[in-house]
């Protein structure tokens, strides 16, 4: 059994339910539109956030329908901002496939990502789930705040860990710590239990979110990014930050001068990971990572056992053992 199924086995029927439901709140009239969100479906990935969504509510009491409201309006957020990702990094690949800019072009893609939001907040206002709309709301707030963060920081590459730190949170960790919350919200009223699943979540999309900028240091792109793509794009990541503050005047001065060039010379790119490789640039990047999970562990473990505490521990563990 894979690492996802064994995951997901609390859930399994839960999430063949989600993936009816979704798929039925989003169909829509035949033509253009209904053509490009089938193939956005058919091209789902491993469905992290959903099933977060689903183990959180069940940890804490039973799944019902504002559950799968709160994952649905989650999973079309996320999908959308994917979609407006790829026009605004101009990426033509998505998990393997073309991506929607590619096939359809940005403006098309623009409208996509808009409609996929739309129907997210047309689907909580009818069912009058506004707390849950409200975490979210704040949540697209918070993941626009990280990425403009971002890339006012990468025009100069003045950034520090904490400002790293404070982008990923708000880019990516926000988003998963919504999953958490909304999930928990869905079944119960104790507010103690609803704060520990967030904070829980905020963990594990920090771990997340540094795993993702190791895989631009390894030499094999699993996971179908170009390696470097993130050194090349100018984005500050934590095994370089890390290697910026630890290597010689020379060696900074080489990293940052390599950053700046607009069209980088593919060789002087994987002199920068070597450097970074040798001051433990990737070394100090996993311990981070290693705290993170112990912290989100020992969250998950003052709950009662059950197999959905199991998952949940599962999971912590394959956002770090990941491949892709």
């Amino acid at each position: 059994m894979s690492t996802i199924k064994k995951i997901k086995a609390p859930i399994s029927d839960e999430i063949a339910q989600f993936n009816k439901e979704f798929i039925s709140n989003i169909k829509t009239e035949k033509g253009l539109l209904d053509k490009i969100l089938r193939y956005i479906i058919k091209k789902k990935g491993k469905q992290i956030r959903p099933i977060l969504v689903l183990l959180s509510a069940k940890l804490v009491g039973k799944i019902s329908e504002r559950t799968f409201t709160a994952a649905t309006l989650i999973e079309l957020l996320h999908t959308a901002t994917l979609v407006h990702d790829d026009v605004v990094d101009n990426s033509n690949i998505r998990r393997g496939f073309f991506s929607v800019n590619a096939l359809w072009k940005n403006k098309i893609a623009v409208l996509i990502g808009d409609f996929l939001l739309a129907k997210g907040l047309d689907i909580s206002v009818k069912k009058k789930e506004f707390r849950i709309l409200e975490i979210v709301s704040e949540t697209v707030q918070q993941m626009s705040k990280g990425e403009l963060l971002q890339i006012q920081k990468s025009r100069s590459l003045e950034i520090s860990e904490k400002i790293y730190f404070e982008i990923i949170s708000k880019k990516t960790a926000s988003l998963i710590s919504a999953c958490c919350e909304c999930g928990a919200l869905s079944s119960t009223k104790n507010e103690k239990d609803i704060i520990m699943l967030r904070n829980y979540g905020e963990l594990i999309g920090l771990i997340f979110q540094i795993k993702d900028d190791l895989f631009d240091f390894e030499k094999t792109s699993i996971v179908g990014k170009p390696v470097a793509f993130d050194i090349k794009d100018r984005k500050m990541t934590l095994p370089l930050i890390y290697t910026l503050n630890h290597c010689s005047e020379k060696e900074k001065k080489f990293i940052i001068r390599t950053i700046k060039k607009s069209s980088n010379i593919h060789k002087e790119v994987l002199e920068v990971i070597e450097i970074v490789k040798n001051h433990g640039g990737i070394k100090y990047a996993k311990s981070k990572m290693e705290e993170l999970r112990l912290k989100a562990i020992d969250i998950i473990n003052k709950f009662d056992d059950s197999e959905t505490k199991n998952s949940l521990i599962e999971l912590t563990n394959y956002m770090i053992t990941r491949k892709k």
